[in-house]
This record gives structure tokens, C-alpha cells and sequence, in this order.
């Protein structure tokens, strides 16, 4: 019989990853054991988390009696064993190296309930290589948390190919009372976030290389034009404010310029072809748009990018490294 609710969680890994999922969980209100390499690494992690936390309440970070929210809803103390025995969700966070997670998640599988959920925080490694050592794989799935994981509310989950539905959905209900949106991506290397993350960087470095901009100022433009917009919106909904048949039409000019590693994705050719411009004309990628639905995403865009300004000034420039020598 499936789980449907998660209320008991043990988190195994206690370093800045796991501590992160742990405190995040306890201050939602789950009753959460962290676990480490042995009972006296477990205990100081706990410490270590209690003290970051009242640190993020001091900086006003987290909200006042948060700290002694998590204090009462974390503990720490015992074995692996004893720890994943008895909880509904068990979240390995340990070193991203398949043959360490294997190793964990068989002592996990082992000891846990036959229907308790585990998950595995990977940024990278498929569900695939992973399930192997996991008893009744279909309630094993990735549950991968960003950094820093307090304060990064999407979460990549990734099913095997056993892995039920109702597993998920108890996942995705256990995300949303932290606060999280959990997003399902298929079972590929990079999965979505890396996969685009790396992207970015690399096609980044092609500008600098080619000598088109230097990293800063590189850094500048993303983090002041279309980055700026990433928080309140994806690279889809962008699209359909800027319009597709614009973005047909550059995409023209770019594979032009850099062959066919830039020509336009096929699946913005089928919406212009099928007279699906945007917003503009109420026909886009992500929906249709009537008059009303038009001026409420116009004005939300208005509101959250002035806002996000204010946020910018009111935060002042990153700390930056010295200048390489």
C-alpha cells in the first residue's frame, strides 16, 4: 500500500545539502532526524544547523521563532539504522558519487519500512544507476533540492521506472507545505536544471573566447536583462511576451552567424506557422490570452520588475573576488 502522506522525516547526510533539506523540513513543521557518517558527526551537524539557523533569524532571514521551531522539530542521535526505521520519507544527501549513494541507499532500503518513500538529492546521477540498490524501487525517486537548499524553493524530481504516481504526489504534498514547487523531468543526465545551467555557461564562454564581451560584463547583461526577468517568469513565458514570430525571425539572424547549433528550435516554428505570435495576438506557446488575462500579465510583469529593482538597489553589488593577476 502506497503513502500518501508524509509527516516523519529522516535526512541522511548532514552536511550543507542535507542540513539545508533538514531545517527547511523541521521549520515547515515535519518531525526531522538528521543522520551522519556516526552518532557524535550527527549531533554536532544538529548544533551546527541550530546555529545557522538563529543566524538567518538574526539577519531577518527567517522569520522570529523560527529557530526554536526547528529546534523542536529536529533532532539527532542515533544510527542510520535506528533513524530511517520508523519514518515516512527518508532523503539521502550524501556525497554525489554513485557507489557512496548506492552504498547508503541499500543500508537505507534495508532497515526502512517496506512503504516508506525514499528519495536521493543528485544534481546529476540518473534514477537508473541508483535504483539497483534500492529494495522495492518503485517508492524510490530524486528529490533534488538547489543550493542554498533554505532558500531555493524548486525542486527537480525525477522517476524511476517503477516509480508510482502516488509516491510522487505524497512527494510533491510534502514539498508544498515547505513552501518548495517540485517540477517532474525525465530521467536524463543533467536532467532540466543543469542541462540549461551549463548551457548558459558554455555558450558564456563562447562570447568571452571569441572576444565579443568580458566575463563582466557578460555578467552584467544576464544579471540585468533576461536574468532579471527569470525570477518571475520562464524562458517559454518570456517568449510569448516578446512575441514568437520575433523570436523566429532572430533566430534567422543567429544560425546565419553560428550554423545550425542556433537555428530555431522546431517547436517555435510550429507555433508560427500555426499563427501562435504570443500575447500579442492571444495565441501563444504557453496558452491563449484573452483581453483580461493580457492586461493582469502585463501589469503582474510591470509590478515584479520594478520591484526586483528596488530589491537590487536596496541590496547593493555582490561582494566581489579580487582581479586576476
Amino acid at each position: 500500500m502506497s503513502l500518501t502522506t508524509i509527516s516523519t522525516v529522516t535526512v541522511v547526510g548532514a552536511g550543507y545539502m542535507g542540513g539545508g533539506i533538514a531545517q527547511s523540513l523541521a521549520l515547515a513543521g515535519f518531525t526531522v532526524e538528521i543522520v551522519d557518517v556516526d552518532v557524535e558527526a550527527s549531533v554536532k551537524g544538529l548544533e551546527r544547523l541550530l546555529e545557522e539557523a538563529q543566524q538567518f533569524e538574526d539577519q531577518g532571514l527567517y522569520s522570529p521563532g523560527s529557530t526554536a521551531t526547528i529546534k523542536a522539530n529536529m533532532t539527532a542521535g542515533r544510527t542510520l539504522e535506528e533513524a530511517v526505521a520508523e519514518v515516512d520519507f527518508i532523503e539521502e544527501a550524501v556525497f554525489e558519487d554513485p557507489q557512496v549513494k548506492r552504498d547508503v541507499l541499500s543500508r537505507i532500503s534495508e532497515h526502512a519500512r517496506e512503504d516508506a518513500i525514499i528519495g536521493t538529492n543528485t544534481s546529476t546521477i540518473p534514477v537508473s544507476v541508483l535504483a539497483p540498490a534500492v529494495r522495492f524501487p518503485e517508492r524510490f525517486l530524486t528529490v533534488h533540492f538547489s543550493n542554498p537548499a533554505p532558500f531555493i524553493p524548486g525542486v527537480e524530481l525525477v522517476s524511476g521506472e517503477t516509480t508510482t504516481p502516488e509516491v510522487v504526489a505524497a512527494v510533491k504534498k510534502l514539498l508544498a507545505r515547505a513552501d518548495r514547487q517540485g517540477a517532474e523531468v525525465a530521467d536524463t543526465p543533467g536532467m532540466v536544471l543543469n542541462r540549461l545551467q551549463y548551457a548558459l555557461l558554455k555558450e558564456a564562454a563562447n562570447v568571452v573566447e571569441e572576444g565579443v564581451a568580458t566575463p563582466e560584463d557578460v555578467d552584467t547583461i544576464v544579471r540585468t536583462t533576461f536574468g532579471f526577468r527569470l525570477g518571475f517568469f520562464g524562458p517559454f513565458e518570456i517568449a510569448d511576451q516578446a512575441g514568437l514570430d520575433v523570436y523566429a525571425k532572430g533566430f534567422e539572424t543567429l544560425k546565419a552567424a553560428y550554423g545550425e547549433r542556433l537555428e530555431a528550435p522546431q517547436l517555435l516554428m510550429d507555433n508560427v506557422t500555426s499563427n501562435r505570435h504570443g500575447v500579442k495576438n492571444s495565441k501563444g506557446w504557453t496558452g491563449d490570452f484573452d483581453e483580461e488575462t493580457k492586461a493582469a500579465l502585463i501589469a503582474y510583469r510591470n509590478k515584479a520588475y520594478a520591484k526586483m529593482g528596488e530589491l537590487v538597489r536596496e541590496l547593493g553589488p555582490a561582494p566581489q573576488g579580487k582581479p586576476r593577476s
